[in-house]
């Protein structure tokens, strides 16, 4: 069983709270697509306030505005696996942004305490990120 520590890339994506994917939350399209391609781990995010290429600040103080906040989705695993994943986020992201950072993991257990990761290809034995559990899809 391999684990994810060390080097790693983080991709995130900006979008809005109202995007879909036929007729599906795209942040939720997104978290499955990561799933089912047996990255790390995928945390979404709800902004209070954000604006993107647009210009129109979105906010949850005014109530006008408050339908379409902006929402991260992140994404952690190795170079090489996120960078596989790109041309999935490619097809799915037609508004937004999408960043690549650089991050080292320093811890990755799961829940029970036992190291995340697997050594075959379709990600079995994968978990959860830290923090993951705050919203569940």
């Amino acid at each position: 069983m391999t684990r994810l520590t060390g080097s790693a890339l983080r991709v995130t994506i900006f979008i809005g709270e109202n995007d879909t994917w036929h007729h599906k939350p795209l942040y939720a399209e997104i978290v499955h697509r990561a799933h089912a391609a047996g990255l790390a781990g995928a945390s979404v995010f709800r902004g209070i306030e954000g604006f993107g290429a647009s210009s129109l600040i979105h906010t949850s103080r005014l109530l006008s505005l408050s339908e379409d906040l902006p929402v991260a989705v992140i994404v952690v695993d190795t170079e090489e696996r996120v960078r596989a994943f790109l041309p999935q986020l490619d097809e799915l992201v037609t508004e937004g942004l999408v960043i690549l950072d650089d991050c080292e993991v320093v811890r990755h257990v799961g829940r029970d305490g036992t190291s995340e990761g697997s050594s075959d290809a379709t990600g079995a034995g994968r978990g959860d990120l830290p923090g993951e559990g705050e919203k569940s899809l």
